[in-house]
């Protein structure tokens, strides 16, 4: 699937043109949450939303990935959920089926789609949804799943990511590029570790 990069107006009747990296995070700061046991049940009921919207035909699998998937550490209250398409969807019919359906799309993503829900000029809804799609076999995907399960079957290694995000929510609470690179070099540890 190539990932094409074109532009539709308006991406959002809300949101005419994605915020800059200064806006989003003056609109959504870093807030860390405790964990909350509706996350996996909240991902469960839009999984279900994704498929009525696109079909089976288009998705291989929808994951629940990022920190709201891993019990007991604190989190941004947004769900992240991974889908991995099938070799040659047409991003521009997911495209028009996800913003038909309410969906903004965040058109500066490189190697992936992704589109958001739960997002508004006044900040966060109380339900947000971060849908970030890959194509078949996409390194990242592999990745994302076992970042996830290292994390969920060893609490002191996520006892030790949630200290490292609660430092970078207090140092770049209006950068959510800084505070998600900040994390790299955890993950890649963690990986390598997994791998090796």
């Amino acid at each position: 699937m190539g990932v094409n990069k074109y532009t539709p107006e308006p991406i959002s009747p809300l949101m005419p043109n994605v915020p800059n990296r200064a806006e989003l995070g003056r609109l959504y700061p870093i807030h860390l949450v405790d964990y909350d046991p509706s996350w996996p049940p909240l991902f469960q009921r839009e999984k279900k939303r994704l498929l009525s919207i696109l079909g089976n035909a288009t998705i291989l699998r929808i994951e629940h990935f990022g920190s709201t998937a891993i019990p007991g550490i604190r989190a941004k209250p947004t769900i992240d959920i991974l889908i991995e398409l099938v070799a040659g969807a047409s991003v521009d019919e997911i495209h028009e089926k996800m913003v038909g359906s309410g969906y903004i799309r965040m058109v500066e993503q490189e190697d992936h789609v992704m589109f958001v829900r739960g997002y508004s000029p006044q900040g966060l809804e109380k339900e947000s949804f971060h849908i970030h799609m890959y194509p078949e076999g996409h390194g990242k995907i592999s990745d994302s799943i076992l970042f996830r399960d290292y994390l969920r079957e060893h609490p002191e290694a996520a006892r030790e990511y949630q200290v490292l995000k609660e430092e970078l929510a207090l140092k770049y609470r209006n950068d959510r590029e800084a505070y998600t690179e900040g994390k790299g070099e955890f993950v890649k540890n963690i990986l390598k570790h997994v791998r090796y």
